[in-house]
């Protein structure tokens, strides 16, 4: 007998542990888009969702700098309020993902009225007289208050805004750094906070602090990668650039110093006209390749345009002395692309095959029908094929294998299959040549 689950329960069952419950709650982060809000939000729904630990309100603070600032505040803010948004959220079939939902949509009508007074709750963690909240996240404890309208360690900013006599402090806090803090209260229904609820917060308060954690990591290697790019193209454009700024500057100084004949200033001139054609062209084809714009993808015939491409004059030229070799079906489906960035791919791959294949050499492209979803086009070179370093490095922005090459042609291939929907593979061994596919998705001729 074979019986099929749910990967996670659609809906909310009062009778499930509530640890359980955190746990599928907490699980909807990984189906949420990667943005540290979105994360956050699921991790505030558990502490204040009803099936889960069940706290009234949250707030959230992040650190920036030396500073603890309040950034998000998720709850009710009268119990007016919380009886309506507790019947709608205990309705029949309600599930998680509705919850986060709603809850997305009332930190959007709540934030511009709180906003003010977010702003005003930040701390200084270098303050030697800090007080609760913020000196949890500075001492990384996890503090239970009571009494805090007579406690004269609790901010009096704080507690006008949240009103209570009681909270919950949870430092958020990644590698003994301090990423932010969350504070939970029960405003609404004054249930005292439990020592089982402090447990169940303190997994959501580690939680919240590894997603913090992790995507300020992720963000500086971005800009690691960003900077290294950059250095790179400074690099490649200097290279480039070099040789016709030089020359162009060369033959200027001697049409402009030294008296010349007709003949010697009309060559000086005719080869400062090269290399500035020379200019445009590397500025040309460095903008067209980086920038790619594809407002609509249509089903376009690929059979004429490969016919086409092995036709083309800069092709044939390429191709004197080798051989290329094409296969394709009769009856072929349509695949969902733009026909002009269809080309230029092509043409790309089919340039490069022809570069590295010797004379007497042969070029494949071949196209096929892999299944109902998808049409692959594949370019296949008989050249020295390419070492493990290489492969790893040839969708970087500027790296190529040829003197001249500009390093953006695969670049610009592997961008419109993106753009595209569809994806490359590669397949290359020293000696046996390299292999391109490219899978397109298929559109049946007259289906809409």
């Amino acid at each position: 007998m074979i019986t099929s689950y749910r990967m996670q329960p659609a809906n909310f069952n009062p009778e499930i542990p509530k640890e359980l419950v955190l746990l599928s709650i907490i699980a909807q982060s990984f189906f949420q888009p990667f943005s540290l809000e979105d994360n956050l939000l699921v991790i505030l729904t558990a502490l204040t969702s009803g099936a889960g630990i069940g706290f009234n309100r949250a707030t959230l603070f992040l650190t920036e700098g030396d500073k603890l600032k309040a950034t998000l505040w998720l709850g009710p803010r009268s119990p007016e309020e919380a009886e309506a948004i507790w019947t709608m959220l205990s309705s029949p079939g309600l599930g998680y993902a509705e919850i986060v939902e709603h809850n997305r949509e009332l930190v959007s009508r709540l934030l511009p009225d709180l906003q003010p007074k977010l702003k005003a709750l930040e701390y200084n963690l270098e303050d030697e007289d800090l007080k609760y909240p913020a000196a949890a996240a500075r001492d990384k404890e996890i503090v239970l208050v009571t009494g805090a309208s007579t406690e004269p360690r609790v901010d009096r900013r704080f507690l006008n805004f949240v009103q209570v006599e009681e909270f919950l402090c949870l430092p958020l806090v990644a590698r003994n750094e301090i990423m932010g803090e969350i504070v939970v209260d029960n405003a609404i229904t004054h249930a005292p906070i439990t020592a089982r609820d402090i447990e169940l917060a303190s997994l959501c308060g580690l939680l919240a602090g590894n997603y913090i954690h992790t995507t300020r990591l992720y963000k500086k290697v971005l800009e690691m990668e960003k900077l290294a790019a950059l250095g790179e193209m400074a690099a490649f454009i200097s290279h480039q650039l070099r040789n016709p700024i030089v020359a162009i500057g060369g033959f200027t100084r001697q049409l402009v110093n030294q008296p010349c004949n007709q003949e010697k200033c009309q060559r000086n001139l005719q080869i400062i006209q090269e290399e500035i054609k020379h200019l445009e062209e590397i500025i040309f084809r460095m903008s067209h390749f980086l920038r790619i714009k594809i407002k609509e993808l249509v089903p376009i015939d690929y059979r004429p345009i490969l016919l086409g491409i092995r036709e083309r004059p800069d092709i044939k030229a390429k191709a004197t002395g080798k051989t290329i070799t094409i296969s394709l079906p009769e009856n072929n489906s349509l695949i969902l692309c733009d026909p002009v960035y269809f080309e230029e791919a092509l043409v790309n791959l089919l340039d490069n095959a022809l570069d590295v294949t010797p004379p007497g050499g042969r070029v494949y492209l071949r196209a096929c029908q892999r299944n109902k979803k998808w049409v692959t086009i594949t370019v296949k070179d008989s050249g020295p094929g390419l070492d493990e370093k290489s492969q790893e490095k040839m969708f970087s922005p500027f790296f190529s294998t040829k003197e001249s090459g500009l390093g953006l042609g695969l670049l610009f291939v592997r961008r419109v299959m993106e753009s595209c929907g569809g994806k490359i593979e590669v397949r290359s061994k020293p000696g046996r040549g390299t292999m391109f596919r490219l899978y397109f998705l298929a559109r049946e001729r007259g289906s809409t």
